[in-house]
């Protein structure tokens, strides 16, 4: 049985940059990541963005080019799937049979996409943006003549697909089970100016619209029946109705955890030796007003590897990150930092007809999240307000001639 000193499960974004930080932080012990992705550690907000529309080859997306593992000394494991991990002996089975024991787990598995469940769910021409290949198998359909989508769920990757599909000139309709797009990460303001300028750029939104039953012939889909009874005719399906966290083997093992696996601050499981991050990982959050949460974005991820990192190498550190996200649809540029988990006022800066404008979120007279379109300006400044946990009179944030840096 082969023996690493690290094991990280993941070549996301939170499995690469664990790796890259243990190396940083002088560990020189041997490290191994395992995945079940065939491909070398790569960004995934491409996926639904630059790489689906044909505009970034897949080298573009790649975390570091491939020679960089290797030249590190970081083994990779592509293409198995761990199968149970025993945190008595400190290993782990593989799906190709092999065991892998290890000193510290680092657990950066992610997440599945959220499948359907409806009748018809398991047509071909059904799609799901994970992977790269979930990506290429659209783009082939799409290529070949796919020209009618029809997206279920008006999140971050529906949204952007429809984008994209839109530019590719394909007929859209977006449909929502709720009475707003982005209705889980934003408010309501944010939400309307989204919804009106996807209409403008031609998509078909159907909000508080669910999905009885997926259509086919010939075992490939052909239309989405609405639970109005209506029939949308689609040559392609895009499912973006979220993720579910891919964190099977530890809770067999024995860890907390309901929605994900819970961690402490130092990104310590309940099983001694392991840590989780990134998108399966649930814990307290200070900018969340401590409840906890999983935060599925790029930040996190990439942070909370450093702290496992650290952690791992004697250096404890608490995470305590300011979350941001970020989304591309259009000519609109989204940048959102902290999270607006239980506002009670929202405060609107500049002129949405003008695409360029923030809503700040507040809760109890503090700043405790922005949502900025095409200002990246009001994203830089309104970040420091969000960690100084900022008390701002509503009417001087909406004041747009003065500067967000100088309310601190």
């Amino acid at each position: 049985m082969e023996h690493y000193d690290v094991v990280i499960v993941g070549s996301g974004h939170g499995g690469a940059q664990a790796a890259i930080a243990l190396r940083q932080n002088g560990h020189e012990g041997s490290i191994l990541m395992v995945s079940r992705d065939r491909n070398p550690p790569y960004e995934r907000p491409p996926l639904s963005k630059e790489y689906l529309a044909g505009e970034k080859p897949f080298e573009r997306i790649q975390i570091r080019p491939e020679q960089f593992w290797a030249d590190k000394q970081i083994d990779l494991r592509l293409g198995r799937n761990v199968n149970d991990v025993d945190p008595m002996a400190h290993e782990l089975g593989l799906s190709d049979d092999t065991r892998i024991g290890y000193r510290k787990l680092i657990w950066a598995a992610g997440g599945d996409a959220r499948r359907m469940s409806c009748p018809g769910s398991d047509y071909a021409g059904i799609h799901y943006i994970r992977t790269r290949r979930d990506v290429d198998t659209l783009r082939e359909e799409l290529g070949g003549g796919g020209k009618r989508a029809v997206i279920i769920g008006a999140g971050y990757i529906g949204l952007e697909a429809a984008a994209v599909l839109r530019k590719l000139d394909c007929k859209v309709t977006v449909v929502e089970m709720l009475d707003r797009v982005l209705a889980r990460v934003a408010g309501p303001q944010l939400s309307e100016f989204y919804a009106a300028y996807h209409r403008e750029q031609g998509v078909d939104l159907r909000l508080s619209t669910g999905v009885e039953t997926i259509e086919g012939e010939n075992g490939r889909v052909t239309g989405v029946v609405t639970d109005s009874g209506e029939r949308i005719a689609c040559d392609v399906v895009i499912a973006g109705i979220g993720i579910v966290p891919s964190v099977g083997p530890l809770i067999a093992a024995g860890a907390a955890g309901s929605n994900g696996v819970d961690i402490d601050s130092y990104c310590r499981t309940t099983l001694d030796d392991i840590y989780a991050i990134g998108d399966c990982a649930s814990h307290a959050n200070c900018y969340a007003d401590n409840k906890v949460i999983r935060l599925e974005s790029v930040q996190n991820a990439n942070d909370m590897a450093t702290v496992a990192a650290k952690a791992i190498m004697g250096d404890k550190q608490d995470y305590d990150a300011v979350p941001w996200f970020w989304s591309n649809q259009y000519d609109l540029r989204l940048q959102t930092v902290g999270i607006s988990i239980g506002y009670d006022a929202t405060v609107l800066r500049g002129d949405p007809a003008e695409k360029k404008f923030s809503v700040i979120y507040l809760r109890e007279g503090e700043v405790i999240a922005l949502d900025c379109v095409n200002n990246t300006r009001d994203y830089a400044q309104g970040r420091k307000l969000v960690m100084a946990h900022a008390e701002v009179a509503p009417d001087t944030l909406a004041d747009v001639s003065v500067p967000l840096k100088e309310m601190l």
